[in-house]
């Protein structure tokens, strides 16, 4: 028995950029900082209120604050996004050829309810996952083994059997933390970015690559 658990920004789909983006302009444009590109990209993981303490200490904002700007971040990412969303290449054919092999399989990412359904709907792949876990399941963020623990258990499968699908290393970290191996997709960290990690199974730029055969059979 096996199940598959992926991670969804930048490992389903090639959207940091855009993240990225959405922040920086929320931070320097609506909240007066002067953040460079390579400053804001190395923060992109967690939940959102994770990255506004991250950036501007824990006493810049109300709960209630960062919840509102958590979400006009995320309007403005879907709102320049949504012309380019696409699952990533060979992925398609990937869940569906899982799904037949009745492979279970769900989706574990620091992602608001809001972001992760704007993917699922739009692309239409909802019925692929039995299980989804959202930054709002979670009270610890990755690396932190919450997350992929709550999908093994949602879809009713030891960590041991499970495999996560990730692009950054404190989500292969959290696989790893949860007994998990990992397969990076990199979409957005170099290989030499997780060499401290004794979990990853395997590199690929997409879902094309050769190995993603081996693992349905």
């Amino acid at each position: 028995m096996k199940a598959f658990i992926f991670d969804l920004n930048g490992t389903m789909i090639h959207d940091m950029e855009y993240h990225t983006r959405a922040w920086q302009y929320l931070f320097n444009n609506d909240l007066g900082g002067s953040f460079t590109w390579d400053e804001v990209k190395p923060q992109m993981y967690g939940k959102n209120q994770e990255v506004l303490v991250r950036m501007f200490g824990p006493e810049r904002f109300t709960p209630a604050e960062m919840d509102s700007l958590s979400l006009e971040k995320e309007k403005r990412y879907q709102q320049e996004f949504l012309p380019h969303l696409a699952l990533l290449p060979g992925l398609m054919e990937f869940l569906e050829r899982a799904h037949q092999a009745g492979i279970p399989m769900a989706i574990g990412s620091a992602a608001i309810p809001f972001n992760i359904n704007f993917v699922l709907d739009n692309l239409n792949i909802r019925h692929y996952f039995q299980a989804i876990v959202s930054a709002d399941d979670v009270v610890l963020s990755k690396p932190h083994p919450e997350t992929f623990l709550k999908a093994a258990e949602a879809l009713g499968t030891a960590p041991a059997h499970c495999i996560v699908f990730e692009d950054v290393p404190k989500g292969a970290e959290a696989a790893l933390n949860a007994g998990m191996k990992a397969i990076v997709l990199t979409t957005t960290h170099e290989e030499g970015e997780f060499t401290h990690l004794p979990n990853v199974l395997h590199f690929a730029p997409d879902f094309t690559d050769a190995f993603f055969q081996t693992l349905v059979k």
